[in-house]
């Protein structure tokens, strides 16, 4: 169900008599909850009377009632109910929990109780519970756990949505280390071999086989792009980023980090005796009936050495330059520059924005029995068919520049480098564009202009570069409003002025409240967004003059070209991410 906050009104209500406390309620000498919510223009007097209606029939709380039923966030009561109870209050998600602790309270006990054992420090057992102030409760609590509790208040449902969580879904290490198959991963011969008896003392046999097989089927279940198992002085952490967020999943204990590294290390086939130095390795597994390749890369800290393992799961992936995101105008453009038989197309952008993505997309939409495609990657992420792909090796001193030199003597019709990221290889691409090959190839900058003054810091001659670049594509990614918990508001005019919105300040905006479907973060997925600057005879003028990165900015501005924070804002209109992901994510002038 949608629902709303509403924008402050014009003149104060009049405010509709309260009840007096029942028993249970929250004691306080401070003004009642309903007083000081309808104070801070958190809700409506009319929605005041309705909490308070269905109240009287539930015998609930009125701040779990009022979140029920969406007239407020949970995170935007809880400091309410924190001044009330004079006891911190918290919203309770996944990585907040410590497996090892959750047990020391019997199932049925967390849940007639509505308490869930959180994290232990020394003697101290700290418990969400939905009635913190409900002593003989607490009093039961430290006799189970034979440890000091503190309490901290969450709302019974979402002590009630973690439970089920924690105690059926194999939230604990040992759980898993113990019951899972562990075939439920399965190597794949053709890309590793692997001889457990070798490392047998190292990887500790099945119980971390299984674990390492869990971080696995549990990231590509979730969608994850990339795994990290960090080592800390007191336990290991595991995180997935999942729609371009970290979040924690896990803390195995500390004194199996090493064997978990080992065994990583054994199914990427690396060296399992170096500690000192960065390795990279990859492997192949079959989950649950699809293959997922996994890039592995280590890197020694002062606690033990970090992993990242990267998923590549091409079923997730739809290489169709239509679905990306694009607007339809800017699309347009965009194929019209794949359709030129020669020039210089750049993808810009940070780390994890897409720009493979968009690249692969573009060699899917002009690959064809009649050209010779041929791409230079570090490394080849997913394999194309019809598209020769050759993978950078330093060690034999196959380099982009080397090997961008090699492809030019392969008489190819469309050149793919992964990234430009020396003054040797923007030479050589830059060659290979004025000499009658279309190239495409990314580079990280800010914006789309931006690339233009990175290449000429690079060495790049303008007038040779005046004469190559047929366009730049900029791009972000965005996460999508979760569609099971969508809520709409009314952002404040400060923070609408903040930003330099140009729309009208009464509409309403959408944003995801959390829910278990999107492990509480409100969102699911992520979108692109997108500058598109292509070239034409007046940007030729600004190339061959150095012009500066503002210049170039302000011409593109002026030919109608939209920046990246006004396509987000596009999309927060059209309700398809929230103001705040955009502001994140894009840069406000």
């Amino acid at each position: 169900m949608t629902t709303a906050t509403h924008p402050p009104p014009v003149a104060p209500s009049p405010v509709p008599a309260v009840p007096a406390r029942t028993e249970g309620q929250f004691a306080s000498s401070r003004p009642m909850l309903g007083e000081q919510l309808l104070g801070a223009n958190l809700i409506t007097p009319d929605e005041l009377e309705a909490a308070l209606e269905k109240q009287s029939k539930s015998k609930g709380r009125l701040g779990e009632v009022l979140v029920e039923l969406g007239f407020v966030a949970e995170e935007q009561i809880l400091p309410y109910i924190q001044r009330q109870l004079s006891i911190p209050a918290t919203r309770l998600r996944e990585g907040m929990i410590d497996p090892r602790v959750v047990r020391l309270i019997p199932r049925a006990k967390a849940e007639a109780f509505g308490a869930l054992a959180m994290f232990k420090v020394r003697d101290t057992l700290t418990v969400a519970m939905s009635d913190p102030q409900n002593l003989q409760q607490i009093d039961e609590l430290e006799r189970l756990a034979r440890l000091k509790v503190r309490p901290v208040f969450a709302l019974r449902a979402s002590i009630q949505r973690m439970i089920r969580r924690c105690y059926e879904e194999g939230f604990q290490v040992d759980a898993v280390t113990a019951d899972l198959d562990e075939n439920a991963v399965e190597i794949q011969p053709d890309a590793v071999e692997v001889d457990l008896s070798s490392v047998e003392s190292l990887v500790d046999g099945s119980p971390i086989i299984n674990l390492v097989n869990y971080f696995i089927l549990q990231a590509i279940r979730q969608g994850a792009s990339d795994i990290h198992i960090e080592p800390n002085r007191q336990y290991s952490v595991v995180r997935f980023r999942v729609d371009g967020q970290l979040r924690e999943v896990l803390r195995p204990r500390r004194d199996i980090h090493p064997a978990i590294v080992s065994r990583i290390k054994v199914m990427a086939k690396m060296d399992i005796a170096e500690h000192r130095l960065p390795q990279d390795g990859r492997l192949h597994v079959a989950v649950e009936g699809r293959e997922i390749d996994l890039r592995v890369s280590t890197l020694p800290t002062v606690l033990g050495e970090k992993v990242v393992l990267r998923v590549l799961d091409r079923r997730r992936l739809t290489f169709n330059l239509d679905a990306l995101g694009i607007p339809s105008d800017r699309l347009g453009a965009v194929k019209q520059l794949l359709a030129k038989p020669y020039g210089l197309l750049l993808v810009t952008g940070p780390t994890g924005s897409g720009k493979t993505t968009t690249l692969y997309s573009a060699l899917e939409l002009i690959k064809s029995v009649h050209r010779n495609i041929v791409t230079v990657e570090d490394p080849v992420e997913y394999q194309i068919e019809l598209v020769n792909q050759v993978q950078v090796d330093e060690a034999t001193d196959l380099t982009f520049a080397n090997a961008l030199r090699a492809i030019l003597r392969q008489d190819p019709d469309v050149v793919m480098v992964g990234e430009i990221r020396d003054a040797e290889t923007a030479q050589v691409a830059v060659q290979a564009a004025l000499t009658g090959h279309l190239v495409l190839s990314t580079l990280h900058t800010n914006d789309s202009a931006g690339a233009v003054t990175r290449l000429i810091d690079m060495g790049v001659a303008p007038y040779k570069l005046s004469a190559c670049l047929i366009g730049v594509i900029a791009q972000r990614l965005v996460r999508t409003i979760c569609p099971h918990c969508r809520t709409n508001h009314y952002p404040p005019a400060e923070f609408l002025e903040g930003i330099h919105y140009q729309g009208d300040y009464r509409r309403s905006f959408a944003r995801g409240a959390g829910c278990p479907k999107c492990h509480d973060t409100g969102f699911k997925g992520r979108i692109g967004i997108y500058e598109v600057l292509t070239g034409g005879a007046e940007f030729r003028r600004l190339m061959v003059e150095h012009a500066d990165v503002d210049a170039i900015r302000q011409w593109y501005r002026s030919q109608g070209g939209r920046t990246l924070f006004e396509e987000g804002l596009r999309l927060a209109e059209q309700e398809v991410t929230s103001l705040e992901e955009v502001m994140r994510v894009a840069f406000v002038e």
